[in-house]
């Protein structure tokens, strides 16, 4: 046995030594800008459509390390984000609600601007430099809510005592829940965990190009949640489609 642990310290050092990594020292500035398809979880359920808005923002990057094949960064983004619910309001045979005052289908949307900023471990893997790699994003997020905005095509005022009686029952609607239709966000700071993966093109001299798809899923309420509250849970779920550009400082 004594004659193979020099080896075997050999072989253990070697190991050790891969794992130290090649050091980087590289920053990265950028723009971003794309596309946010957000949705709500509300309990108790409400019925939605994907709400379609814009996002955009500045981002730093700094390059560490490299492990093996790895490339790891931080990446840190600030990003103005308009979010929201759209619902679909539906009668009892999944058909359009239709106004009797006006004639045409009820529609409902709530669109929130949050600035929202991501802080993430970035990893990437093929060409560092001239060439093209994949990589992940993952790390928290926090918004800030600056604004918020509520449009509908109806004015009757509902309220949950004098819905059921609102319409006749070929129009009345299948969900009654309708407390988020006049109930603006009580809490304007929201958190939750970010979880990207996309592609980077490098080109000498011009700098980087990234596109990426992005999933957000909140943890934090926009609305209260204590037992004498209405909403359980209010959270956001966001799909991103984003474009960026980095250039290498």
């Amino acid at each position: 046995m004594r004659r193979y642990l020099p080896l075997l310290l050999s072989l253990l050092c070697i190991s050790a030594s891969a794992q130290i990594g090649e050091h980087r020292h590289m920053f990265s500035v950028g723009l971003s800008g794309g596309y946010a398809l957000n949705s709500m979880d509300f309990q108790p359920t409400v019925i939605q459509k994907m709400h379609g808005g814009t996002t955009f923002g500045i981002a730093g990057r700094y390059t560490a390390e490299k492990y093996f094949s790895t490339l790891c960064a931080i990446q840190l983004e600030v990003n103005m984000s308009q979010i929201g619910w759209r619902e679909d309001i539906l009668t009892r045979d999944n058909a359009p609600v239709i106004n009797p005052e006006t004639g045409v289908a009820e529609e409902f949307k709530h669109t929130m601007t949050y600035v929202q900023i991501p802080f993430l471990a970035h990893l990437s893997w093929g060409k560092e430099k001239r060439g093209v790699c994949g990589f992940v994003n993952l790390g928290p997020q926090m918004g800030i809510l600056l604004s918020e905005k509520t449009t509908k095509n109806y004015d009757r005022p509902f309220t949950r005592e004098n819905f059921p009686v609102q319409y006749d029952i070929q129009t009345a609607r299948v969900s009654p829940v309708i407390e988020q239709e006049t109930k603006a966000a009580e809490n304007n700071f929201d958190y939750g965990i970010a979880l990207g993966a996309g592609i980077e093109a490098h080109i000498k001299y011009i700098g980087r190009f990234a596109l990426e798809g992005r999933y957000y899923y909140g943890l934090g309420n926009i609305y209260g949640d204590s037992k004498r509250d209405y909403f359980g849970k209010s959270s956001h779920s966001t799909i991103f489609i984003k474009l960026a550009y980095f250039y290498d400082i």
